[in-house]
């Protein structure tokens, strides 16, 4: 077994961003920018707001922060939305999920216009995605890509499993991986033979938010396994998949905390500098 170190890969995109981001700067005259919305006083999000902050920081690229109470009215919240994708100095517009019940997500989203829609969850880049085009793709799924190509993981020809369909990880992974030329599943809560599924894939990514969920049984020998999950417990913070037990059977496995998680922020970035460099010619 051997451990694919997230914050050692996610450190060598961030220098590759910082170095794209001062080309940038050289031939623009000013920084990628990257706006993000934060609605309400929600601890996690403020947490991972504070984290894109100072990953802007350490790679160049300007950040901006717009704080809403979580009382906002949906009129307020559109005109902020607006005003930031019309904002030159903005090349990338994410809103922090979740947002409070009241407001419309959807509409918010579509809001962000497509080349500024560095999170890769609008309907055209979504669109682009299963078309096998150019367009951004969400962060998290497109870092466990780049986990993969820095570990010397070829797609092509495995078979890849992918626990969940969420619109954020599960649907986009899968597609990535189909686009990579592996023959792809993907299993969720109704799939009869959950585990004879999982037991027969040679890349298997857990991204079902339950702790623990992937056990050692579900997981063929020397298999790489990507844990995308994040759960807090009594215990403290885990994966989706039992890390004691798989890690004896898989090849290359990812920890929690420290494997996908500094990936998502990494390619946010990328993808900001991306936009801004598509923004500016």
């Amino acid at each position: 077994m051997k451990l694919i170190d997230g914050k050692a890969i996610a450190a060598q995109i961030k220098a590759e961003v910082r170095a794209r981001a001062e080309k940038f700067f050289e031939r623009h005259g000013k920084q990628p920018g990257l706006a993000v919305v934060l609605f309400g006083d929600d601890p996690a999000s403020q947490i991972y707001v504070r984290n894109k902050i100072r990953a802007c920081e350490e790679t160049g690229v300007r950040s901006f922060t717009d704080y809403l109470p979580a009382d906002v009215t949906e009129r307020q919240a559109e005109e902020v939305v607006r005003a930031l994708a019309e904002d030159e100095k903005v090349h990338g517009v994410l809103i922090q999920l979740p947002l409070p019940a009241h407001l419309d997500g959807k509409r918010l989203l579509s809001l962000i216009p497509p080349i500024k829609d560095v999170d890769g969850f609008s309907a055209e880049n979504v669109g682009r995605l299963a078309l096998g085009e150019a367009g951004t793709v969400a962060c998290t799924p497109l870092g466990v890509m780049e986990l993969l190509r820095r570990s010397n993981v070829s797609p092509e020809g495995k078979r890849a499993v992918v626990v969940g369909r969420s619109n954020i990880v599960g649907k986009p992974m899968a597609m990535l991986l189909l686009n990579a030329n592996a023959t792809v599943t993907v299993c969720h809560s109704r799939t009869a033979d959950l585990k004879e599924e999982c037991a027969r894939a040679d890349i298997l990514i857990a991204a079902v938010g339950r702790p623990a969920f992937i056990t050692a049984d579900m997981v063929k020998e020397g298999a790489v396994v990507i844990d995308v999950g994040v759960n807090r417990t009594e215990r403290g913070v885990c994966g989706d998949v039992d890390f004691g037990a798989v890690c004896e059977k898989a090849s290359l496995i990812t920890p929690v905390p420290g494997g996908v998680g500094p990936m998502t922020v990494a390619m946010l970035l990328q993808n900001t500098v991306a936009a801004a460099e598509a923004q500016e010619g």
